[in-house]
């Protein structure tokens, strides 16, 4: 049973995530993290989750976090990167649904997103998390960059043509 952590539970993405990972027959989900909701139940905000997920969310602290084998950053652009470093090297294991790992050119990066990287030097170890190419790259991974729903959409389209030749 792995343990894990949806940072950003409240968002589209993040319900949608808990949703499915409660009734994932492996996943415990351990923390939910919103720091606008901390204290308040989950199923309460979520009705469709009651008697599925018994927990309040919390406000996400990198420290607690890190007692997961697995935290989802369901967040905006710019606040994974601040505590990935934490996580990582405290062996947790990190998704991440926004851009914070997708480019791997730092300047670039910067440039459409308008803010500097907290932690470039794990850009490069992030994998793009498309499991049509990258399967077994993302079962191995301790940073996934997941990827975003146009560059899927067009990856996946054009797949087929590609493998083709």
């Amino acid at each position: 049973m792995k343990k894990v952590a949806v940072v950003g539970a409240t968002g589209y993405t993040g319900v949608e995530l808990l949703r499915l990972l409660v009734n994932h027959p492996d996943v415990e989900v351990a923390q939910v993290t919103s720091r606008a909701n901390a204290g308040s139940r989950v199923d309460a905000m979520f009705p469709n989750l009651r008697g599925f997920l018994d927990l309040e969310f919390s406000a996400p602290e990198p420290e607690q976090l890190a007692e997961c084998d697995l935290v989802f950053y369901a967040t905006p652009n710019g606040v994974a990167m601040k505590n990935v470093p934490l996580l990582l090297d405290a062996g947790t294991k990190v998704i991440d649904l926004a851009a914070d790992f997708r480019i791997k050119n730092i300047d670039i990066w910067s440039q459409w997103y308008g803010m500097e990287h907290a932690c470039p030097d794990l850009v490069a170890e992030a994998v793009y998390g498309l499991p049509e190419l990258n399967r077994e790259r993302v079962k191995n991974a301790r940073l996934v960059a997941n990827p975003g729903c146009y560059p899927t959409a067009v990856t996946l389209g054009l797949l087929p043509l590609i493998e083709n030749g």
